[in-house]
Order: structure tokens, then C-alpha cells, then sequence
């Protein structure tokens, strides 16, 4: 029951089920940017999907991600289950990341938003990965 101003009770209408906690709503979108929408995840996603593994291949992206926002990123992108983490140095120890196939998913919603940004904002391209640049994979379809 929720008290309204006027003092009177009525009943909560905007319940969630104990089984589903969405940060905003039920809506596939919203949801799926609270996972991925922030400004780096993405990126990221692109990233570990074009070859790169290690933090410093992650942090030579073109947009330069500061060290601390990696760091916050790639936790939580494993908390969210989209990538893992395997140690491939122990002194000092160091970590190659990969994509799970929840996050390997999400290459169709990055061809997506290449496709959309090539066609609606002049200069933008691809980048050299087969995956992500249509032009490159309609090439390695037929090799």
C-alpha cells in the first residue's frame, strides 16, 4: 500500500515481480542499455570482437579509454556475464579477455549501429574486422 498525498492508501500498481529486478522496465531496449549502454561498453564489445584480448590492446583503442573506466568496464562486462577473463602471465599477473556468447551476441546490434552511422553521419567507417565492416565480411564469405 502507498499513501498518496491527500493521506489516503492505495494500492501500489507499479509492482515488480520478485523474480525480475530491471533497473527501469521491463522493455527489451531498457534493459539492454542498462547492460551496454553506458559511452564504453560498447566500445569494448568492439574491440574484444575485432581481436583484441589484453588490457593494453583494449586501452590502444582509437578513443584512448581512460585506464580507471577499463578497469570499471571489463568488471563489470564480466559481472553481466558478456565476457571472461583468463590469466595468461602470473608475475605480475595478467589477464586476456573474451567474449561469452551472450556477449558475442551483441555483434549483430554493433553491425547495426555501423550500418546506421555510415549511412547517417558523413566521414564515419568501419574498422577492419570482418565482423563489423559489411564490406569486408560480404569479402571473406566469398574466399
Amino acid at each position: 500500500m502507498q499513501v498518496s498525498r491527500r493521506g489516503l492508501k492505495s494500492k501500489n500498481l507499479r509492482t515488480k515481480p520478485a523474480s525480475r529486478a530491471f533497473v527501469r522496465s521491463s522493455c527489451a531496449v531498457a534493459s539492454t542499455l542498462d547492460l551496454v549502454g553506458d559511452k564504453w561498453s560498447l566500445l569494448v564489445v568492439r574491440d574484444l570482437i575485432s581481436g583484441s584480448a589484453t588490457y593494453k590492446e583494449l586501452q590502444d583503442s582509437p578513443e584512448r579509454i581512460p585506464t580507471n573506466i577499463l578497469a570499471d568496464r571489463l568488471k563489470k562486462l564480466e559481472q553481466r556475464g558478456l565476457i571472461t577473463k583468463t590469466a595468461y602471465q602470473q608475475h605480475p599477473v595478467r589477464h586476456a579477455y573474451s567474449l561469452t556468447d551472450k556477449g558475442k551476441d551483441l555483434g549483430e546490434v554493433l553491425l547495426a549501429l555501423v550500418r546506421w552511422g555510415m549511412k547517417h553521419i558523413p566521414g564515419t567507417e568501419a574498422l577492419k574486422s570482418p565482423t563489423l565492416n559489411p564490406a569486408l565480411r560480404e569479402k571473406s564469405k566469398k574466399s
